[in-house]
């Protein structure tokens, strides 16, 4: 840990907390349809979309059919990349010639993208045509992200709104989210990325002939444009296999920031989103706050493991017999070094975002256990664009339930009393992904044919793979313990599915949630309201995080990373 490290993590906070305001001023502006810099250029074409496509977009619409709009969306979009993907061979853009798709990993990449998951159990620059990386993969960067802003901006509407039954327009939410928000910053941002050095093109793979006569093919293609929705929609689905460690994928020191600082921008700025459109500006702030204090602490307890030297090297050192290093490199892209790298994966598990600039299954146990936790908590730190704040709304409606406990008086929040049917609704959010994730996981473990055949590792190691696959999946991140090799006939159906469930499954309570809080009047504060904008609450919403979403994994986590450590220390490996 060196001072350096800190002044970069400092930096990148401050610069963070910059754009918070502004760019939650304007996501705000946006979803509730008011005139922004960009509107005279993209209304008329906003209104050519909804009068093509048949959308009234005066016509709102209640949470069953929001949910049945998002779902249908969804469910239709995984069915063309699906055909895209079995297909490609006989469609254009394919100068490498390369073959259709294999059906199980055209399922599982399919389902992956529709979830904002953008798991990878292939080698995207051997596998994907450029037609299937820009029209299949890269457009669902663009929809995945914007269905989950969309919900977000529902449950805001249904905490905001009064004896209301309906929380907006589905259609409506998505193409201003896609036409004012992704889309143009996208552009800019591939630009940029651009003149750093990232390829945009549709070239064939060039052929270079090294200094001992050998041949190297050297791929290229549409990378920018598809890495910009990638960081900025908290996709993280690599155009190549290395992801943004790759030089052309994260060529510069500055793309390595910009890339950083893309992902938790829209979370960061929907915080002020809540509490500029629910009237409580302080009340986003200290959802802001307790999403910051599980962030510093993750990235610290990151950079403190991976900091330290290898055990075993370590141990050897104090024998004579080895040079200990500064910390453990194993995995790490060498123009960043440990404190970017550790920034860099303690980022992308906070969000939905799965990119990666280092090889997490190459991390300390330690170290792997705070990323893995990180999906673990729901991705709530921030979180993925849209998902993250409706993620940390169901445990602020937990939280306030259990305030009220104890005080002895009905809880509310925001006006809005939280009654039985709200709070089953935070608790199956709640209970659904930890079924999924636990469940899967012991059937892969139990079943050595199926879920053991491809596990490079043993012993705890070998564990934490498989969980960590299951809960990347189930949490919607993507990145992976590589030892684990997924391409497996049982992985690519069975995390297809978890994928889809870890979605859909839990966004039907949101929605549902949305939809009462709607309909219910608004109450004066009275002497038992808990106040949710002052720092005591921001303790209390960490405090709750931890308890529902760490405590929920513990056994797992203490037969897998933690019990690796201990072995570790003693010498023991596997």
């Amino acid at each position: 840990m060196t001072a350096n490290g800190w002044l970069q993590f400092a930096l990148y906070c401050l610069i963070l907390l910059a754009t918070v305001r502004p760019v939650g001023i304007y996501l705000a502006r946006v979803l509730e349809g008011e005139r922004t810099w960009l509107t005279p250029l993209l209304r008329p074409i906003e209104r050519l979309i909804y009068k093509l496509s048949g959308v009234n977009a005066d016509q709102e619409m209640d949470w069953r059919q929001y949910a049945f709009a998002l779902l249908g969306f969804s469910g239709v979009s995984l069915l063309v990349t699906y055909g895209i993907e079995r297909l490609q061979n006989l469609l254009p853009f394919n100068p490498q010639g390369l073959a259709a798709v294999g059906p199980d990993l055209a399922w599982s990449t399919a389902a992956s993208f529709t979830t904002n998951t953008n798991w990878q159990s292939y080698v995207p620059e051997t596998t994907m045509s450029y037609l299937t990386q820009m029209a299949a993969l890269a457009t669902h960067n663009f929809f995945s992200a914007a269905c989950g802003i969309a919900v977000a901006i529902a449950l805001i509407r249904g905490i905001k709104r009064t004896t209301s039954g309906t929380i907006g327009n589905f259609w409506v939410d998505m193409t201003r989210t896609m036409l004012y928000v992704l889309v143009p910053a996208s552009l800019v941002y591939a630009l940029l990325l651009v003149a750093q050095g990232v390829p945009q093109n549709l070239s064939a793979y060039t052929q270079a002939h090294t200094l001992e006569q050998q041949t190297q093919t050297i791929a290229q293609g549409p990378v920018a444009s598809q890495e910009a929705i990638k960081m900025l929609g908290t996709n993280g689905g690599g155009f190549f296999n290395a992801n943004s460690s790759h030089p052309f994928e994260n060529p510069t020191p500055f793309s390595n920031l910009l890339q950083m600082l893309s992902i938790f921008v829209i979370p960061a700025g929907l915080t002020f989103t809540l509490g500029r459109l629910t009237g409580s500006p302080g009340h986003g702030w200290a959802v802001l706050a307790a999403m910051f204090v599980l962030f510093a602490a993750g990235f610290t307890t990151v950079y403190w493991a991976e900091a330290q030297p290898h055990p075993l090297i370590h141990g050897a050192a104090q024998a004579g017999t080895l040079t200990a290093p500064g910390g453990n490199m194993e995995g790490k892209e060498v123009r960043f070094g440990v404190s970017q790298s550790a920034l860099f994966a303690t980022i992308t598990t906070d969000a939905s975002c799965g990119a990666v600039n280092t090889m997490h299954d190459s991390l300390t146990p330690l170290g792997g256990m705070v990323v893995l936790t990180n999906i673990m908590l729901g991705e709530v730190v921030f979180g993925g664009v849209g998902a993250g704040l409706y993620g940390i709304l169901i445990f602020v409606v937990l939280s306030v339930f259990i305030a009220g406990l104890m005080v002895g008086r009905t809880p509310e929040y925001l006006g809005k009393k939280i009654e039985a049917y709200d709070v089953k609704m935070s608790m199956l959010y709640v209970l659904i992904f930890p079924l999924i994730i636990l469940t899967l996981t012991a059937i892969s473990i139990l079943s050595p044919t199926i879920g053991l055949s491809s596990l490079a590792n043993q012993g705890p190691h070998g564990l934490t793979e498989i969980l960590y696959a299951f809960t990347s999946a189930v949490g919607n991140n993507g990145s992976a313990f590589a030892g684990l090799n997924a391409n497996t006939w049982w992985y690519n159906v069975v995390l297809g599915w978890a994928m889809l469930g870890g979605r859909f499954l839990m966004l039907i309570p949101v929605l549902a949630l949305a939809g009462n809080l709607a309909q219910k009047k608004s109450v004066p504060p009275s002497p038992g309201t808990f106040p949710v904008n002052g720092s005591i609450f921001t303790i209390l919403l960490v405090g709750v995080i931890l308890i529902l979403g760490a405590l929920t994994f513990f056994p797992a986590l203490s037969l897998g990373p933690i019990l690796e450590h201990l072995l570790l220390k003693a010498g023991q490996v596997f």
